[in-house]
């Protein structure tokens, strides 16, 4: 410029360039809706579906590229796309893949709002949904119809924990493909955080995590991911990214990245913590199972030992029948470290009753299920805090 310029326009436009070379440790925190192009020809050059360049903040800035490539590469996907939350991942998913006509299975035990999503699609939208047996392994061929284009599963399910044969769902879906038919397999991989469970070598298609867990580790962002090996497979998946608007913040980004480097150190206290209590509490007399994938009376136990290398710190109980809902209510009141709240892969513990027989078709048995996010503390204190709480159980309301 020729003049000195305003002081309501130097306020805005500065001369000032920082150096080149600066360079730290920590991802930089890039906070953009707006990008600059340096020319009209390169903004018309770009294309918002090429990582090669940027376009709009919705699409991505060096941070949230950053973090997309991190996570493809532990899952061992190729590509991922980053979402607001869990559900907007799931969310994603189903309206890139499907449309009115169209049929989608999904197992019982799946994390509920994905039900209730499957349901609207239903209702609204013109999409068959139907719920099968999480333990139907190979025998999902025969609930495949020639319209069937999604198939989802859950490794294990995030409250009764059952695991299912997930390679012989995926070599189900892939004769179907191979026959022509345009089908795909989605995995919910949250709760092994794609470090216990290689999901893409047991065949799935699309992997989904909710970053809130393990991976941020800090029970304060809410976000998700969808990763694909497949770059024919990410063009309508990123289709609705764009159509629905899902972005993420940059400093939320930031925090789910300093998260990384840890979430292995964390993952593995968070399992041999769980496998402690879950095996006090397999002794106790107020406990008629526990289910936790690692222990041989689980339901899928037989999977998860042929398939995963870890356990992460969430898993379930049910209370033996003579115990009624005040009651373990009331267990889970005069909890002290044990904190009341949904989620898990935080620091914290938590503790959550479910209605699981209202919750399961397939659910068989009675008794109060209670299921239990083991965090970062001592084992020996959150023992004692459940010894202390099943001592009321017999108590009077």
């Amino acid at each position: 410029m020729t003049k000195s310029k305003a002081l309501q326009t130097a306020l805005i436009h500065s001369d000032y360039r920082p150096p080149e070379g600066f360079g730290a440790l920590p991802t930089a925190i890039h906070h953009a809706s707006t990008v600059l192009f340096k020319d009209v020809a390169s903004m018309r050059a770009r294309n918002w579906q090429e990582k090669s360049g940027y376009t709009y903040g919705l699409h991505g800035t060096p941070t949230t590229f950053t973090l997309e490539a991190r996570l493809a590469e532990i899952e061992g996907g190729t590509h991922c796309l980053l979402a607001p939350s869990g559900l907007a991942a799931i969310a994603m998913v189903d309206f890139g893949l499907l449309k009115s006509g169209d049929d989608v299975l999904v197992p019982d035990n799946v994390y509920n709002p994905n039900r209730e999503l499957a349901r609207w699609l239903e209702q609204d939208f013109g999409v068959s949904a139907r719920f099968y047996d999480p333990m139907v392994g190979a025998g999902i061929r025969d609930l495949i119809r020639p319209n069937t284009r999604l198939v989802w599963t859950e490794a294990p399910g995030s409250v009764s924990m059952e695991v299912p044969d997930i390679p012989a769902i995926c070599r189900a879906v892939q004769e179907r493909r191979a026959a022509g038919q345009a089908i795909r397999v989605a995995l919910d991989n949250t709760w092994s955080a794609g470090i216990a469970f290689r999901a893409f070598e047991h065949g799935v298609d699309i992997v989904m995590q909710a970053l809130t867990k393990y991976q941020s580790g800090g029970s304060d962002v809410l976000m998700g991911a969808v990763i694909v090996r497949d770059r024919e497979l990410l063009r309508p998946i990123e289709m609705a990214h764009m159509r629905m608007g899902f972005g993420v913040s940059a400093d939320d980004t930031y925090l789910v990245l300093r998260g990384l480097p840890t979430m292995k150190l964390r993952f593995d206290a968070h399992d041999t913590g769980a496998r402690r209590v879950a095996a006090w509490l397999r002794q106790r007399p107020e406990i008629s199972t526990v289910l936790h994938p690692a222990f041989e009376d689980c339901p899928g136990h037989a999977h998860w030992k042929r398939d995963f290398t870890g356990a992460g710190g969430l898993f379930s109980v049910v209370f033996d029948a003579r115990f009624a809902e005040a009651q373990t209510d009331r267990f889970i009141e005069r909890l002290r470290l044990f904190k009341i709240g949904f989620s898990w892969g935080g620091a914290n513990s938590l503790c959550v009753p479910y209605r699981i027989q209202a919750m399961r078709r397939h659910w068989q048995g009675a008794g109060q299920l209670v299921r239990f996010n083991i965090g970062l503390e001592d084992p020996d204190d959150l023992i004692a805090d459940i010894e202390q709480a099943l001592a009321g159980l017999a108590e009077p309301a």
